[in-house]
């Protein structure tokens, strides 16, 4: 089961931060913003299919993040978890952490921005198309 999420880079895509990664149905980007990947989502947790959801709070689902951005591509593996809400209509984390909020899509995600390629990172910046496409088994 998949779901699909489009969205651009943005000059101040910096994929610094440590411990998150971003998606955000916002058309801007400051420089604060070091996890997020991209800008102008498509789809947020509160599009996502209710089937899909629930193979999400699985305490045993394996959450898969493809990134694709020009000819680069990431891919980030992470868990679900029982407390997932989907609610947010706004953004979308990935975490390393198990921290849940409604913005939570995967917990103890095995990267986070900063781990990503760095010319990912700059293909964003140069403002890329960025397509996610999330899977979970």
């Amino acid at each position: 089961m998949e779901a699909v999420v489009d969205a651009h880079g943005h000059e101040h895509v910096t994929a610094q931060h440590a411990s998150t990664l971003e998606l955000t149905s916002d058309d801007y980007l400051t420089s604060a913003g070091d996890c997020i990947l991209g800008i102008e989502a498509d789809r947020t947790p509160a599009d996502f299919d209710p089937e899909f959801v629930a193979a999400c709070r699985d305490v045993d689902a394996t959450i898969t993040a493809t990134f694709e951005a020009g000819d680069h591509t990431e891919m980030v593996r992470g868990r679900g978890h029982p407390e997932f809400e989907f609610t947010n209509d706004r953004s979308l984390v990935c975490r390393t952490s198990e921290y849940v909020d409604d913005r939570t899509v995967m917990v103890g995600a095995d990267a986070a921005a900063a781990d990503l390629d760095r010319e990912f990172a700059a293909a964003l910046a140069e403002g890329a198309d960025l397509r996610a496409t999330f899977r979970v088994e």
